[in-house]
């Protein structure tokens, strides 16, 4: 006789909210890395015209929705699935802590500049005359792009390692993040 986990023990799949957030993200990295890409290959050409005035408020949205996320996470862990392996486990810890510090040093670099930051028309910062703050601007100048592609490299991994586990009959890895069930 199968019966199905009370609401207090682990989950083998995530829940729609975690699900929806990771999807959401996943949707709004795609836009942040093209309008990188764009930017650095084609600046000033039309698509990077259109893409790049948004980098900077997606970049706050996706912040945003880190925080939401990392609480939902904090509230739920108790119903989520465990992780997969040590290396799993830190993989996410890195993407996490990179999602954290890539757009915290940003936000720092835009209030050092003195410029003021509006996203999606809603004032973030105000902007400030006189002299830049030169650490601001340098630490975001030397890391933000660095750490950016840093954690491009860790998302291809974290596909790539979804990918495999999927090629090596461990349908279950994707699952867990693409559709919802019940422990039995």
């Amino acid at each position: 006789m199968t019966t199905c986990a009370s609401p207090l023990q682990p989950n083998e799949h995530y829940d729609l909210v975690s699900r929806a957030m990771h999807w959401l993200m996943f949707l709004l990295f795609a836009w942040i890395y093209c309008s990188a890409i764009t930017h650095y290959l084609a600046s000033d050409s039309t698509l990077d015209k259109w893409l790049w005035p948004f980098h900077k408020p997606v970049g706050l949205l996706l912040l945003i929705l880190l925080v939401l996320r990392a609480g939902w996470s904090l509230l739920s862990r108790h119903l989520r699935p465990p992780s997969i392996s040590r290396i799993a486990a830190t993989g996410h810890g890195m993407l996490y802590a990179l999602m954290f510090l890539i757009p915290l040093i940003g936000m720092i670099r835009q209030y050092g500049s003195g410029r003021a930051f509006s996203a999606f028309g809603v004032p973030v910062m105000d902007g400030f005359e006189g002299e830049k703050i030169q650490w601001m601007v340098d630490l975001g100048s030397n890391f933000h792009s660095l750490l950016g592609w840093t954690m491009l490299v860790l998302i291809l991994g974290h596909v790539a390692a979804v990918i495999v586990h999927y090629w090596q009959g461990d349908a279950q890895v994707l699952q867990r993040m693409t559709r919802g069930g019940r422990k039995h």
